[in-house]
């Protein structure tokens, strides 16, 4: 049988207590003020009720009391001039009041001041916001987000809120040097646990517009596992608003994605950053430029994709909307409660409530053209799709995005194509037993060596393959894996530039700043991994629906992005408008929102020649080795 103990007055009491210092100093503060004035007004009380007062005169008033109180317990010297012993007894009551209660709630107060002073000097002070965007777990990514973020915001006020298991002034001073200071958005850094309740209430998520999970920088440990812990504290937080949050997380290995799917409640846009950089490997990989085009696409600087409410489209076809805006190219159709359709059929009609899918360099451009453009119909040269022949790919290199390469190349490839692995490694069956059991379309030759040794390259026989794809080692430091990278790459450029032989190379890198070191004027494409991931989680955190788009586009069996001859669509040598660009691209049911000049140096243009969204009326002429950059099927 239970015994039920009996509470008490005193149990009430001490239970009121500590419930008060577990409270904060903040109760503290309030009982003690509270403590103080009633001190005063009681003393004041007895002297005007006893019409008490000095010697030789007049009994005070309330309000003269309540003064004189208040005087005696902020100063105990003030007394030294009283007169009448009925007033001094009086007097010395509010005194020691003051002394043992006021003095308290004087302390108690400076006490609290100095340590919310230590607090923001910690970081550990709750963010006051609303509609802010919070980042949390520190990461390598985080300074091209708040680069990103920066750009994104332009002259609007925003402010972002960072949390890291670092220190604050540490975090502050590496965003100071990588990202710079200044701009309209305002950079909160906080130092805090992302796996704990009450630091994710410091950052003030209830009130944030979105919320960033970056994969954190662990030197031991499962980070897709401290990914899914973040989100299960954030969205099983008891004490979490009702409404669904607006959540971003990266995750490393696609297999995490299923459980992950568990725990979200349609809250979280996941990027999967193997699967994302291997999509973007195989497709660039085939299509010589393409890194060039991601880049700018998911980039706030220069052109990126944009979804706008356009009533004047409704009935009106997609060949029309091709057409209707001089300085935005349109890609696609958003219709409600519906996936987005990249590249519709020419005659598809827009209807109300649809939006318009654009690439634009700012959604202000969206305004209609004054008259449909020109088309030079002696220009067109539409000739049919061309099968591919069967691929023959070197990859050299080998880290845990490899497996995922494969299954992405046989995807996109036809029967019969094949890739050779160069790497370093134990053994033959070390990467072999790595290696997808399920492809269907390569066939896979692996041999071991030193990357760097040039013998070893040399004996390669490199002029047998289409493309190279060089990766990055994870089984050692950043830098170190960049360096043995570009060493390689320096050798594969002079074999090539002695022989003459002709082949694109695609290279990952670790860090952006390893890239421009590298470039030399040459039309490699780079994929900086952390890079393009910090990208696509940007995006996602300010649009919510470019997810299914990313998604289109990234995906073998939906629309993507080709980068063609253009001798396919047009008569080289001679000047057309990409209006008449756009009209011979339809006319093989495909969407062009590009151009790539072969004649334009890396050093001449940030992207390597690449121009995306020209505007209709630009008139160019194209030479053999240029190409058109369209969305299409195949």
């Amino acid at each position: 049988m239970a015994v039920v103990k009996k509470i008490t007055w005193r149990d009430r009491l001490r239970y009121a207590f500590d419930n008060t210092l577990m409270g904060g100093t903040a109760a503290i503060i309030g009982w003690l003020a509270l403590l103080s004035i009633i001190v005063v007004l009681v003393v004041a009380l007895i002297v005007w009720l006893g019409r008490i007062g000095p010697d030789d005169a007049d009994p005070l008033s309330l309000n003269e009391a309540a003064w004189a109180s208040l005087m005696r317990t902020l100063d105990p010297g003030t007394m030294g001039g009283d007169s009448g012993w009925r007033f001094r007894f009086a007097m010395l009551a509010v005194t020691l009041g003051g002394i043992f209660i006021i003095s308290t709630f004087i302390g108690v107060l400076t006490n609290s001041i100095d340590n919310k002073l230590d607090d923001l000097l910690k970081g550990r002070s709750r963010v006051i916001e609303t509609g802010h965007i919070v980042i949390l777990n520190w990461s390598e990514h985080i300074f091209t987000v708040l680069r990103e973020l920066k750009l994104a915001a332009g002259a609007r006020r925003d402010c972002v809120v960072v949390m890291g298991d670092r220190d604050k002034v540490v975090m502050e001073d590496a965003i100071r040097e990588r990202v710079g200071s200044g701009g309209a958005v305002r950079i909160v850094c906080r130092s805090g646990d992302a796996l704990e309740l009450n630091d994710l209430d410091i950052v003030s998520l209830d009130t944030a517009r979105a919320i960033i999970v970056l994969s954190p920088d662990l030197a031991e440990g499962d980070r897709d596992a401290q990914v899914i812990k973040t989100l299960l504290a954030i969205i099983n937080n008891p004490a979490r608003r009702p409404a669904p949050y607006h959540i971003v997380a990266e995750l490393r290995d696609p297999r995490h994605v299923a459980v992950t799917r568990l725990i979200s409640r349609e809250e979280v846009e996941l990027v999967v950053a193997g699967d994302l950089i291997a999509r973007i490997i195989a497709q660039t990989s085939r299509h010589a430029g393409l890194s060039a085009v991601y880049t700018e696409l998911l980039s706030y600087e220069g052109s990126e994709i944009y979804l706008a409410d356009q009533a004047g489209l409704a009935g009106k076809t997609y060949q029309d909307a091709l057409f209707a805006y001089a300085h935005v190219t349109v890609i696609g159709i958003a219709r409600p409660d519906q996936p987005p359709r990249l590249n519709p059929p020419a005659a598809t009609l827009f209807e109300a409530g649809d939006r318009v899918i654009v690439v634009a360099d700012d959604a202000r451009d969206l305004q209609p053209a004054a008259e449909r453009y020109a088309i030079d119909e002696q220009a067109i040269r539409v000739q049919p799709v061309t099968p591919q022949p069967p691929d023959r790919t070197l990859i050299i290199g080998w880290n845990w995005r490899a497996p995922g390469i494969l299954e992405q190349l046989d995807s996109y490839v036809t029967p019969g194509s094949a890739v050779t692995i160069f790497a370093d490694a134990e053994d033959v069956h070390a990467i072999e037993r790595q290696t997808p059991t399920s492809l269907a379309r390569l066939t896979v030759q692996v041999q071991v060596g030193s990357t760097t040794d040039r013998r070893l390259l040399d004996a390669l026989a490199i002029e047998q393959y289409r493309q190279v794809i060089l990766l990055c080692y994870d089984n050692m430091p950043p830098q170190q894996a960049d360096s043995r990278t570009i060493v390689t790459l320096l050798h594969l450029r002079d074999i090539a530039s002695k022989h003459d032989y002709h082949f694109s190379i695609v290279t990952e890198m670790l860090d952006v700043r390893n890239r421009h070191l590298i470039e030399l004027m040459r039309p490699d494409d780079f994929i900086v991994s952390d890079h393009l991931v910090s990208l696509v989680l940007t995006q996602l955190a300010e649009v919510q629906e470019l997810s299914e788009i990313f998604a289109e586009l990234f995906d073998a069996e939906g629309m993507e992005i080709y980068i063609k001859p253009v001798s396919e669509y047009v008569k080289l040598e001679a000047p057309v408008t990409f209006a008449t660009l756009v009209e011979a691209a339809l006319r093989r049911g495909e969407t062009a929102i590009g151009f790539r000049c072969q004649s334009s140096k890396s050093g001449d243009s940030k992207q390597r020649g690449v121009t995306l969204n020209p505007p209709k009326a630009d008139v160019v002429t194209f030479g053999p080795r240029d190409r058109l950059i369209v969305i299409a099927d195949s």
